[in-house]
């Protein structure tokens, strides 16, 4: 290493993993520095330094601030490699071998994630926590990354800058939080609000400030007796305010519609006892309460219970002097080390493998439960993206079976979230829930300390409303699979079904066929076909009717020029036209849309829009037999649509007429038309044989009440037989 200034930066890094580390491959390290120096010599970063600054920082980061081991430096050092430099992951597994590599390839997946759109995302998730669950530090070096990356985020275009900070709010900050890694979900979340709304930030950090004076004599003020206490007592500990986050402050303030001095735990207190007795910090919160009365709706007990990432801490609020609410937290040095460093806490090392602490299994069963049914693509993405984001921002409550045991559920959760937690088959078979000994309705939101006992039924299943009264990814997951499987059945009970009635009525038509008389009426497929006469919403006989009238009268030929041939899909073609298209919800736009066959609607109807795949909306006449059966199957997908106004508020209108030919009957025939509110004629095509005669009159109306007049006076016209709107 001949550059001084990098030099220097080398022996700064291992001392501080001296310091900080419980051993350490000096040489592994300074391998890693060289390597990702050379690595990255020409490259610069948006700020002007050289690259090889950023995986120097994030390496004294995984160092200082999540302090693992060695190997976890050293693949800080390499992250970027693979990702921004000729390097490719088997160079690195050559030379520092599978730990590393593999940690360097899982950061560099994860890098990818947020490249792509939201819906495509999901894989990436599954894979980055499935790997993360392997090897727990391709997440801790990823933190890391993303934070000295928002500490240096002003450096990035404006844009860059709000689509990282929205990224770390949503993602990497809960689940640092899940980690464990409460100092680094506090800055990465002060970051993004700094980067999100700065205007806010800027007021927040003045109002503090200029209150820090006033709030640090309040802190000692309030501790004095405390430490007074516990000195007499025989206590080792350290006490202090506890800084209060930014973005908590705000969010508080919002939720609860209060300025910054009525946010009580602005004053807050940390208590850290040097012992390894838990039954300390409970005589400790004696003490406290002793000398503050306590606000005994704001006691949590997390040593008993602790949190799922390991998190353990007696947390009590006191009305202190003044009146003032001040949080007090009680904690052994022990619990504060994880409660700081979280997951890296937890970790113990064998032949240089990490493995899982007994602490941290229901975490990992988390992470597997989100994603178990994802590996095969069973979940749609958008429901796992949706679980999985749930998931990460989700507080806990501690709720009991009957015989006392503890189940750990989100914040939110019912009886029937309760039900899959104990098992999937009490889950399904679930009928009723006693809550407290008390029967309640399945929809009602438990609450930490809560006793609850699932009736089961045999005859019980799942409703797809289920789904709706449930906040945690198993129930649902459990949920959604039972439907599925119910609907498979339910598609071949109604495809046996289908095939009785054809054979009864001797329609002969095969599957393909069926499916191509399917698409043309947008029922979309087969088995939703068979699904809806399972269920009664289709009516079978009434399409088996359908299917035979059409093969007795078959549809108009389409010729090779592609024009449809007959005057009536000439009119109606030339009415769509002068029309313009269509009006969806009050906007009229250039929507994909096209007419259907079967009702042929045209301007002057009134029409509904039906959503299909590939073919835009689908536009029907609202009394068109068709449209009634497709709003059974799944009436999500109609919309309403209307016809845009054009030429003062007029449509076209075609009329059909007969009777008996004579001379003067075109002139009687137009001038009743023309004489009645100055209507126009757009055209005139007749035709007359052996004294009869039939024509087709196109024209500009109002509405159908101008057209039924109309009608009404060419009917009195002396030797018109019939005069009726033009349909098929």
């Amino acid at each position: 290493m001949t550059n001084p200034k990098f030099k220097k930066k080398l022996d700064d890094l291992l001392l501080i993993c001296v310091k900080n580390l419980r051993k350490v491959d000096e040489n592994l390290i300074r391998r890693a520095f060289e390597f990702g120096f050379n690595a990255h010599r020409h490259d610069i970063r948006a700020s002007g330094e050289p690259f090889f600054d950023h995986p120097y920082e994030v390496a004294k980061i995984v160092a200082t601030e999540i302090p693992l081991d060695d190997v976890s430096v050293a693949s800080a050092l390499l992250h970027d490699v693979a990702e921004d430099t000729d390097y490719q992951i088997t160079d690195i597994r050559a030379e520092f071998g599978d730990a590393i590599a593999n940690i360097v390839d899982g950061a560099t997946k994860i890098s990818d994630i947020f490249k792509s759109h939201e819906v495509t995302q999901a894989e990436s998730y599954r894979k980055m926590l499935l790997s993360m669950v392997n090897d727990i530090r391709v997440m801790l070096v990823k933190f890391a990354d993303r934070l000295h990356n928002m500490r240096t985020l002003e450096y990035l275009p404006a844009d860059k800058q709000k689509r990282m900070a929205r990224e770390t709010l949503d993602i990497y900050a809960p689940f640092a939080n899940r980690f464990g890694l409460a100092n680094i979900r506090w800055e990465l979340e002060d970051l993004s609000f700094k980067s999100l709304n700065r205007e806010a930030y800027d007021m927040l950090v003045r109002d503090i400030k200029s209150r820090r004076k006033e709030r640090e004599h309040y802190i000692r003020k309030f501790s004095e007796p405390i430490e007074k206490r516990l000195k007499s007592g025989g206590f080792k500990f350290e006490i202090g305010g506890r800084p209060k986050h930014l973005y908590s402050i705000y969010n508080k303030m919002v939720k609860r519609t209060k300025g910054l001095d009525e946010i009580y735990d602005l004053f807050a207190v940390r208590i850290i006892l040097d012992t390894t007795n838990n039954n300390d910090c409970f005589a400790v919160y004696g003490n406290v309460a002793d000398i503050y009365t306590p606000n005994p709706e704001r006691f949590k007990n997390y040593i008993s219970v602790p949190k799922k990432n390991g998190y353990q801490s007696i947390h009590t609020t006191v009305f202190g002097p003044e009146g003032k609410m001040v949080e007090v937290q009680i904690r052994t040095r022990g619990m504060h080390e994880v409660a700081e460093r979280g997951v890296a806490a937890h970790w113990m090392y064998k032949e240089k493998t990490a493995k899982i602490d007994a602490e941290l299994s229901n975490w990992v069963n988390w992470v597997r439960e989100v994603f178990e049914t994802a590996v095969d693509g069973q979940v749609p993405t958008q429901q796992l993206m949706e679980s999985f984001k749930l998931n990460l921002y989700q507080e806990e409550i501690y709720v009991f079976t009957p015989k006392g045991e503890l189940r750990i559920l989100p914040t939110g959760a019912t009886p029937i979230d309760f039900a899959y937690e104990v098992h999937s088959k009490v889950g399904d078979h679930c009928l009723a829930a006693k809550v407290n000994g008390r029967i309640v309705q399945l929809d009602t939101q438990l609450r930490s300390g809560d006793q609850v006992e699932i009736i089961t039924s045999k005859n019980q299943t799942p409703s797809p409303d289920w789904e709706k009264l449930c906040v945690t990814h198993k129930a649902k997951s459990h949920i959604r699979r039972w439907i599925r499987e119910d609907q498979r059945k339910a598609i071949d009970e109604g495809r046996e079904l289908w095939e009785k009635k054809t054979k009864k009525a001797k329609l002969s038509i095969n599957e393909d066929d069926l499916t191509k008389f399917l698409a043309e009426k947008r029922l979309e497929n087969v088995g939703m076909f068979y699904l809806g006469i399972r269920r009664e919403k289709i009516d079978a006989d009434e399409i088996i009717k359908m299917i035979q009238d059409e093969q007795k009268h078959p549809a108009a030929v389409v010729t090779e020029e592609g024009k449809i041939e007959g005057l009536f899909n000439k009119f109606v073609s030339s009415a769509r036209g002068i029309a313009g298209g269509i009006v969806l919800e009050g906007k009229q736009e250039n929507y994909m849309h096209n007419y259907a066959k079967c009702c042929n609607p045209i301007p002057g109807d009134e029409v509904v829009g039906f959503v299909t795949t590939g073919e835009g909306i689908k536009i029907h006449r609202k009394t068109c037999r068709n449209i009634r059966l497709m709003i059974g199957m799944d009436a999500k997908r109609i919309v309403e649509v209307g016809w845009p106004s054009e030429n003062g508020s007029t449509f076209v209108a075609g009329m059909r007429i007969s009777g008996e030919d004579r001379p003067g009957m075109l002139s009687d025939v137009t001038h009743a038309i023309s004489t009645y509110m100055n209507t126009n004629i757009r055209s005139v095509n007749l035709d007359s044989e052996d004294a009869l005669f039939q024509g087709t009159f196109i024209l500009y109306v109002k509405d159908t009440e101008h057209l039924a007049r109309i009608l009404d006076r060419i009917r009195k016209v002396k030797g018109v037989v019939r005069a009726e709107r033009f349909e098929e």
